[in-house]
Formats: structure tokens, C-alpha cells, sequence
């Protein structure tokens, strides 16, 4: 350092002595302005910081209210009501497609056979009650006429059965035969079991 630079240093560094007169505090006390100027900067922060913070709660307040107003809006259905009409013939559309039922409902006959006439085709609409087919059924028919021939073999034994009781009766009331009375119950017996 020369000489004229530490001159310069002591006469920047002198202190002016405290006037109480003087209204040169500010100007002759560079401690006193910073910390002036230092406070009005502080106070310009705090107020933008303050505008900040108020515009940003402003601004999500101003959010959450038009969000709510759209969820409400939103939550009510809106339907469109539209009156039918006939249309014309023109605006016919034939598109390729197929349908079918949810359910199927599985017919079965009474007995097992052959067709013999079909009365309805299939996918016609029918009623209850209904006759849909004619079955043939040999089988049942063979067992049919069986069962006939099995009744009219019962009646011809009940009507022999009948007629034996009957004249065992008589020899009965007239005693013609004792030995034969031994075997009279069985024919009572038969006439019983088959009525």
C-alpha cells in the first residue's frame, strides 16, 4: 500500500463525532442507512411474498369451488326424450345376423318311437297343450295288445273259476260226492283271488 492509499483509508474510517444537533445521521452514519434500506427491502419481500401466498390461496380456492360445481352439474343424469315415430318404407335396413334364445327348453315324448306326422315346424310359435307330432311306436302297441291278451286270459280263467264254484256249490247242497269236497276250497279260493 503507498502512502496516499493509507491517507485515504484513515479519512474513510474516521468516525464523525455524534452531533446531537445534526440531522445528518443518516448521511454521516452508513450503518444507519443500510439498515434503513435493509428493512424497506425486507418489507418489499414480505409484501410480494404475502401478495404471493394470497394469489396462490386465491387461486385453489377459486379451483376447488369450480370443482365442486362440476362434479354437482355432473351428477345429475341427463336424459334425452325423443317421441317415436312411423317411418317410411324407404329407410328399411336388412343386415346379416342370426338370434337365439337365452334358454332352451328341452321337449321330450311320453315314450320312445318313430315320427310318424309333424304338425309344427321347428321355430313356430305354439300354445300350451299343443300337439306337436305323432309318434308310432311298435314297441308299445306289441306290449298293448300283451296286456289285452293277458286280460281277456284273466276274465276266461275268472269266468272258468266262476263256473266251478258254482257246481261245487251244488254238489255241495246236494252231497253227491265226498271226496270231492277236499278240493273245493281250491276253487273257491281262485274265484276270490281273481275278483
Amino acid at each position: 500500500m503507498t502512502p496516499n492509499e493509507r491517507g485515504d483509508l484513515a479519512i474513510a474510517t474516521e468516525v464523525a463525532p455524534n452531533d446531537p444537533g445534526s440531522n445528518n445521521s443518516g448521511a454521516n452514519n452508513p450503518g444507519r442507512a443500510f439498515s434503513k434500506r435493509a428493512i424497506a427491502i425486507i418489507a418489499i419481500l414480505a409484501a410480494c411474498a404475502t401478495l404471493a401466498i394470497a394469489s396462490g390461496v386465491h387461486s385453489r380456492l377459486k379451483a376447488e369451488t369450480r370443482l365442486r360445481e362440476s362434479a354437482q352439474a355432473s351428477a345429475l343424469p341427463y336424459v334425452d326424450v325423443v317421441s317415436p315415430k312411423a317411418s317410411a318404407d324407404a329407410d328399411e335396413i336388412t343386415l346379416p345376423g342370426s338370434t337365439s334364445a337365452f334358454n332352451d327348453t328341452p321337449i321330450y315324448a311320453r315314450t320312445s318311437g318313430y315320427v310318424k306326422h309333424w304338425y309344427v315346424d321347428i321355430g313356430a310359435h305354439v300354445k300350451r297343450g299343443q300337439l306337436l307330432a305323432t309318434i308310432e311306436t311298435p314297441e308299445l302297441d306289441q306290449q298293448l295288445q300283451q296286456a289285452r291278451a293277458d286280460l281277456e286270459n284273466d276274465e276266461a280263467n275268472l269266468q272258468l273259476a266262476t263256473t266251478t264254484a258254482a257246481r261245487w256249490q251244488h254238489l255241495l247242497e246236494t252231497d253227491l260226492s265226498r271226496t270231492k269236497k277236499r278240493t273245493r276250497p281250491s276253487a273257491i279260493s281262485i274265484r276270490n283271488r281273481l275278483s
